[in-house]
């Protein structure tokens, strides 16, 4: 086997290795079979675009078209021409199943069900990578940038996936980077090697080291340990430094910080969408169950977490500074002592089934009794997980405050301070008028805050005609707000997302609570909360009473009594709140019924949208085309930087690849192409060319200012020969190896030049102006015919006294 075909055997095992650490992110790991045959396919299109020879960035074009068309076979067939070629119909349907596969990526904890969108994702994301590692390490051999996608697929697995034997996927994909860069070496030393070794070996010692030195390597081994040095730190460094990913497909069992007082934080995540292979369940299974000691038991909602920001796409958590739980929680923010309060004791039993990083409390709690590695975020008052704690099989004691404001308080409530004023009623500038609009019309004549809020939440739960309805799109974003108020029908993310949007605009700090309603009460006394039992309902500040509660959801839940005009607190003949049977295991609600309908369990609400886990598909987002657009415009700008690269390395294989051509003409440009190349090289390397120079003349400065050694400068002063000859000679003789002498300089200089320099001559290549040259050229022959402004002066080239 050749060293090229090894090259790309290594490039596609690499690439291989580094996707097994997407393995524990879906079930079953079959996909990842079908990926690596389909790998395999696209880079033995590109060993026969090589062997051909195609140019270079023809054979990248023809590896990208059979990737395209291997994703059309394997998941567009019956939309593709001839069920082969990507039609408009196909690539339709890949973009369908990649926007599918987005909310799966979302609805589904780890390890996911290998849907079709999730399988394309996988497998089009290998063949990307490999794509990009097989051109920069085959086909351009630079087999150290290719660490870069390989590093990339490394992390993104990473930083989805959570578990102990993470190390094991580590070590393979960090083998893979290793035995590219192996490879390439054995590659360059096989072609190189003479060059490489520097000055002439003593007799007896290995073509591979330099034992001039006291028994030092030579050049290419002490560049592959640095290069491998690098390697290996970045891929450690880069993934601890990357932030941890949460919600859905990204949300494990992990915690949401560090140990130790005051560290850590915890992501914004959305709960939404966790565990939605769970909540889907068509039977009310049974999460937790609890005893309190509460008066009224209608309004002892389980509060798991608030979604405090808004961004016009979805409702979600900020990102906040964990501290370690203390033993009595601080005083809720904005509470009064003149607002009563009473203390309520309850003990929870979570399900071992149960598993969440938030811990359900009643609101706001004052005491919470639990082992294990748990930590406390003050602001949204919620308890998470630290280094894998979960919900399951928790038993723990809480003591909660049960704050009982009048409507007068309400009505009376002071000044919100302006920081808490300011964050709270942010709303994105997607937002649609018609929401603003809405809310001032329906809180019109209203006196104060608490007066728009009620408005607010009888206009949803009972003047406004909306209607409870499970079966319409899901959506958490703007469009969605805009289309409820509209059509007037959907759950509880519905009812809640919108009125928190709508005080907001009306300048009333709100955010969203998710959580569980009470629950069902049972013959014992306690209280069993299932799956159709969470929930999310609108929480708004009212300085002196704090985050309150409010219940805009027709027909779920319990309308806080505070809220209801002339009803003492705790009246039992309040149609809005459930009662108990203490003589029956079923609960008379605030628990689903048991008679919800099949679609209406499937859409994920009969109590079971809004919980950490549940079903609530996000908005459709951006059109195909802004997001498509979007990912172009990123492309371009991080590829903008790299242009002087590309053009040098292509202008370099159209110089050293031309034949020598049957003519003389053919040999002469040929000659002074292999000359232009050693010039550039050179210049790159900080020698800028001299033109007034003789080809001898120029040889031996570049020898003297690059300190070549003695290879180098014999192929320097071979190819000056060889310029003096076609350009002086009678009849110039045709020379050949002019094109490894050209190679021969450029490593030379390459050894003499110290790293930086190097790195330039590689991303910045100076020669590169020769581009501006030729277009200030032709805008000089345009001026002159169309009268233009004359050329800047950055475009002229530069004197030999500029240098």
């Amino acid at each position: 086997m050749s060293g090229r075909g090894r090259l790309a055997l290594a490039a596609f095992a690499a690439t291989l290795m580094a996707s097994c650490s997407m393995l524990p992110l879906v079930d079953p790991v079959s996909w990842l079979v079908q990926a690596a045959f389909l790998l395999a396919v696209q880079c033995g299109v590109g060993v026969l675009g090589r062997r051909v020879p195609l140019p270079r960035l023809l054979t990248a074009a023809a590896q990208a078209l059979v990737m395209v068309v291997l994703l059309t076979v394997a998941f567009a067939r019956e939309q593709a021409v001839a069920g082969v070629l990507p039609g408009p119909q196909a690539l339709r349907q890949l973009v369908d199943l990649l926007t599918a596969g987005g909310e799966d990526v979302g609805r589904y904890a780890i390890p996911a069900p290998a849907t079709p969108g999730i399988r394309l994702m996988l497998v089009g994301g290998v063949l990307l990578v490999g794509l990009l590692v097989d051109t920069l390490a085959v086909t351009f051999r630079s087999a150290a940038p290719a660490g870069l996608p390989l590093l990339a697929l490394y992390s993104v697995a990473a930083g989805l996936a959570e578990g102990s034997a993470g190390w094991l996927w580590f070590l393979l994909a960090a083998c893979g980077y290793l035995l590219l860069l192996l490879a390439e070496g054995r590659d360059r030393l096989s072609q190189w090697g003479r060059v490489f070794a520097g000055a002439a070996r003593p007799r007896g010692s290995s073509a591979g080291l330099d034992t001039t030195g006291g028994g030092r390597a030579a050049a290419p081994v002490r560049t592959g340990r640095r290069i491998g040095a690098v390697a290996l730190g970045i891929a450690l460094v880069v993934p601890a430094a990357l932030p941890a990913l949460d919600g859905g497909l990204l949300a494990g069992a992990g915690g949401g910080g560090g140990r130790g007082g005051g560290g850590g934080t915890i992501s914004a995540v959305n709960p939404l969408v966790s565990l939605q292979d769970n909540l889907n369940q068509p039977e009310n299974r049974q999460v937790m169950s609890y005893r309190t000691d509460a008066s009224s038991p209608g309004d002892f909602y389980l509060r798991i977490l608030a979604l405090d920001q808004f961004n016009g796409n979805e409702w979600r958590a900020s990102t906040r500074k964990l501290q370690d739980v203390p033993k009595r929680l601080p005083t809720p923010a904005g509470l009064s002592s003149s607002v009563a309060v009473a203390e309520i004791r309850s003990t929870v039993s979570a399900s071992a089934s149960y598993k969440q990083t938030y811990l359900p409390l009643p609101y706001p709690a004052s005491e919470v009794r639990i082992g294990g590695r748990w930590r406390f975020e003050p602001e949204g008052r919620t308890l998470v997980g630290d280094d894998g704690e979960t919900t399951g099989g928790a038993q723990y004691t809480v003591t909660s405050l049960d704050v009982q404001p009048t409507s007068d308080q309400l009505a009376r409530a002071g000044a919100v301070p302006p920081e808490l004023l300011r964050e709270y009623t942010q709303v994105p500038d997607s937002l649609p008028k018609v929401v603003a609009r809405t809310a001032d019309e329906v809180t019109k004549g209203a006196a104060n805050s608490y007066e728009r809020a009620v408005k607010l939440q009888d206009y949803f739960s009972t003047d406004g005609g909306f209607r409870y309805d499970t079966s319409v799109d899901s959506g958490t974003g703007s469009a969605a707000i805009a289309r409820f108020l509209k059509d007037k029908q959907g759950f509880c993310v519905h009812f809640s997302f919108t009125m928190a949007a709508m005080a907001r605009t009306l300048g009333i700090p709100a955010r969203v609570a998710v959580g569980f309603t009470p629950g069902s009460a049972q013959a014992d006394g306690s209280y069993s909360v299932g799956l159709r039992d969470a929930h999310a309902w609108p929480e708004l500040y009212f300085e002196g009473i704090g985050w309150t509660r409010f219940e805009p959801t027709p027909t779920r839940g319990s309308v806080p009594s505070y809220t209801l005009p002339d009803a003492p607190t705790g009246d039992a003949a309040d149609p809005a709140r459930p009662e108990a049977d203490a003589s029956a295991p079923v609960a008379a609600t605030p628990s689903a019924s048991e008679s919800c309908p099949a679609q209406m369990r499937k859409q994920g609400e009969c109590g079971q949208s809004a919980a950490p886990g549940a079903a609530a598909p996000t908005d459709p987002g951006a059109p195909t085309g802004t997001v498509l657009g979007v990912a172009a415009a990123v492309v371009v700008v991080l590829l903008l930087p790299l242009l002087p690269m590309f053009w040098r390395l292509r202008a370099r294989a159209r110089r050293l690849g031309s034949s020598g051509g049957r003519t003389p003409a053919d040999t002469t440009a040929r000659t002074l192409a292999v000359w232009r190349e050693v010039t550039d090289t050179a210049w790159d390397h900080g020698i800028p060319p001299d033109e007034a120079l003789t080809p001898r003349r120029a040889a031996e400065r570049l020898v003297r200012l690059g300190r070549l050694d003695t290879e180098a400068a014999d192929a320097v002063h071979r190819v000056a020969g060889a310029v003096e000859q076609v350009l002086y000679a009678p009849e110039p003789r045709p020379a050949s190896g002019l094109a490894e002498d050209a190679r021969a300089v450029r490593t030379g200089l390459a050894l003499s030049a110290g790293r930086p320099a190097r790195l330039r001559a590689l991303l910045a290549p100076r020669s590169s102006v020769r581009v501006a040259w030729a277009l200030s050229r032709r805008r000089t022959a345009l001026s002159a015919r169309f009268h233009l402004p004359p050329r800047p002066a950055w475009t002229r080239r530069p004197s030999r006294q500029e240098g």
